[in-house]
């Protein structure tokens, strides 16, 4: 039995949309990682990019649990000597809700050019409004992200 290889002419790429509202961070950025590598279809294979568009809307509206908005650090590091600068994730949720999710998800994908390719292919807003209706996307519920 030989191994499946799936060609780029038959992968099928799909549109999410994901309501943040009310989501625990980590939980829904798991699932959202998952579309993106293209972790639910059966023709998943590790080297190549199978994976679906999500955008997620209200992502102002993301919830973090247990403390962690000030417990938990974020860092960026610019290179220079003395160049680190370091602020929390409530932070930067209230400052960038969009940096935020975007970054926590880009941790979950491959490093490489392969990440950085299934990056590309999310789009988070921080409001009700995204610009992405021509594509014709499926709503993607996420039920047990939501907080308690």
């Amino acid at each position: 039995m030989r191994t499946y290889s799936p060609k780029a002419s038959e992968i099928k790429r799909e549109w999410h949309i994901v309501d943040a509202e009310g989501l625990v961070l980590g939980r829904m950025c798991t699932e959202v990682a998952a579309i993106l590598r293209g972790k639910h279809k059966p023709m998943f294979s590790t080297h190549m990019d199978t994976g679906d568009h999500v955008v997620i809307i209200n992502a102002s509206k993301i919830v973090l649990t247990s403390g962690k908005a000030e417990k938990e650090l974020v860092h960026d590091y610019s290179g220079y000597p003395g160049g680190l600068r370091t602020q929390t994730y409530g932070t930067l949720l209230k400052a960038k809700p969009e940096d935020a999710i975007r970054r926590t998800i880009r941790g979950m994908l491959p490093k490489g050019p392969l990440g950085r390719q299934m990056i590309k292919k999310l789009k988070v807003h921080a409001g009700a409004q995204h610009g992405h209706e021509a594509q014709d996307p499926k709503v993607l519920v996420i039920a047990h992200a939501k907080a308690r």
